[in-house]
């Protein structure tokens, strides 16, 4: 049985998962040294919601995040998850856009990409896959994982080859929900051994309660890599702990050969660090079964309560989390993952805070019904469907660099601040979160 690698992911789904992606770069630093002496096969320490949790909630240039991190962990390949056309923001982006962000983000710090799409549609990613390989950097295709009438295993083999067939290095397996039991991991993984020749790794939330069983028989099934957090910032919404992992083969032939002792320091530094975030925590105790049903990921969840929390709408938690499978389910079952999770909390709030299904459709639901998203996998609710056409949703006037180049340089103006569009990361911040992004460069110091 080959070696199995380790993916660390407690610097980005760890925290994003638990804590609502609060973690400060101040935080993270006076534990780097100890994380890059490990021996991971790469930490996540970027990408996701850490883009927009950093300028909208920690006053932090996520540039700066990742050239910090890249430096104070030089022998540690860096990871991120980016969302194909999407990026790191809720919209489609052209390709140009695509193509600048990759470039940037390999020359800030990232060696690894792992690239998905929220609804599978593989064009979605083919060209992210193409740029990250043009930037000498390691191009991961992910699949979403889930359940429902229009997937199955052949779904998932005929999205794995697509994935190696774009010249990917690898393909990962993403299951956000926690919903991948653990006999089907072992039956996927086998299957894809058998189909395609590209390493497999496997991310699993620990929502349910299976993920590290799911691991094990992943393990077994001959997996190349797989992800963990420390133990410390581990289960619940997010994932298994790295130290029950590693103990697990200890002294046997797949030994993870990581020093355990480093790793209980690692842990016991993010025991203390998690106290001071423990406002942004979630409520869940142990795990929570119904979501075998229900499909909700786990940053999804924390985010979620942290969302009505703000609004006083604690109480409103269980009718939403009921409300999203009907959702998901009228609009051709699509995975549960940002931005189309996003978009469907959204819409299953609106449904329940309305007191009535699909009194009024969000301007992102309409967009998802119209296909501006991808194609959903299965058959969407044809009345709501139908409302979604006679009030489509305005449709965006694309620009390209150099006319977005120029309306943020007159913003800048207005706003006092200096000419940033000529500096590149500034420039795709604007581009990804415009309003967000003013605001936050009016509250730095040049």
């Amino acid at each position: 049985m080959p070696k199995v690698g380790i993916t660390e992911v407690v610097l980005r789904d760890g925290h994003q998962s638990l804590l609502a992606t609060r973690f400060t770069l101040a935080d993270m630093l006076p534990i780097a040294k100890e994380l890059d002496q490990v021996g991971y096969w790469s930490i996540e320490s970027w990408g996701g919601a850490t883009f927009d949790s950093c300028i909208r909630y920690l006053d932090e240039d996520p540039w700066e995040r990742l050239r910090a991190l890249k430096k104070a962990m030089p022998n540690t390949q860096q990871q991120m998850l980016l969302r194909g056309q999407n990026l790191v923001g809720y919209k489609h982006y052209s390709n140009e856009v695509v193509a600048l962000f990759i470039q940037k983000a390999s020359e800030n710090g990232i060696d690894v990409f792992r690239i998905f799409d929220a609804l599978n549609d593989f064009n979605n990613i083919e060209f992210s896959i193409k740029q990250v390989k043009e930037n000498g950097k390691h191009a991961q295709g992910a699949m979403a994982y889930t359940t429902s009438p229009v997937h199955n295993l052949t779904t998932w083999l005929d999205y794995a080859k697509k994935v190696e067939d774009s010249g990917a290095d690898s393909f990962a397996i993403k299951d956000m929900a926690g919903i991948l039991k653990p006999y089907d991991a072992f039956e996927l993984i086998t299957s894809l051994k058998q189909n395609i020749s590209i390493p497999i790794h496997m991310q699993c939330h620990a929502t349910t309660g299976m993920s590290t069983a799911s691991n094990l028989k992943a393990i077994e099934a001959g997996i190349d890599n797989i992800d963990t957090s420390i133990s410390s910032m581990s289960m619940t919404y997010g994932h298994s702990a790295t130290e029950t992992l590693i103990s697990m083969f200890q002294g046997r032939d797949q030994d993870f050969g990581l020093d355990i002792s480093l790793l209980g320091k690692i842990s016991d530094y993010f025991k203390a660090i998690r106290e001071k975030y423990s406002e942004f925590e979630g409520t869940l105790k142990g795990i929570d079964s119904s979501m075998l049903v229900k499909q909700v990921p786990g940053g999804m969840l924390s985010n979620l309560e942290s969302q009505l929390k703000s609004i006083n709408q604690e109480d409103k938690l269980e009718e939403i989390k009921n409300e999203i499978p009907r959702v998901r389910e009228d609009f051709g079952f699509p995975p549960l993952v940002t931005p189309v999770s996003q978009i469907i909390g959204a819409q299953s709030l609106l449904n329940v805070t309305e007191n009535s299904r699909y009194a009024s459709l969000t301007s992102e639901t309409k967009k998802l019904l119209l296909g501006a998203y991808g194609k959903l996998p299965g058959t969407i609710n044809k009345e709501i469907l139908d409302k979604a056409s006679n009030s489509p949703p305005e449709e965006e006037i694309e620009k390209n660099i150099r006319e977005i180049k120029e309306e943020f340089k007159s913003l800048c103006q207005e706003s006092d601040l200096p000419d940033l569009s000529e500096d590149l990361e500034s420039l795709l911040t604007y581009i990804l979160f415009p309003n967000i992004a003013i605001i936050f460069f009016k509250g730095r110091n040049f």
